[in-house]
């Protein structure tokens, strides 16, 4: 399955859920992101886009002061 990389490490909050949303726009239903970011509100603001835009959370895996977030795009074809 194809999986792109986003690197939002050292991007403070909104900047890695708005650079997420617009790379998220761009890709074909069922395509995986891989968002590093090192923001600790990435954690919770991530999964709360994902929940709003109809997008699956997938995972979150620190790797040391960056986490990366593994999110599958959506379906939907609504305004994200």
């Amino acid at each position: 399955m194809t999986e792109i990389f986003l690197d939002c490490e050292g991007l403070r909050c909104p900047l890695p859920v708005l650079r997420t949303r617009k790379r998220l726009q761009d890709m074909a239903p069922g395509t995986i992101l891989a968002v590093a970011a090192s923001d600790p509100m990435a954690a919770i603001d991530l999964p709360h886009f994902c929940r709003e835009a109809g997008h699956d959370f997938l995972s979150a895996q620190e790797t040391g002061p960056v986490t990366i977030y593994r999110i599958r795009r959506g379906a939907s074809s609504a305004p994200q």
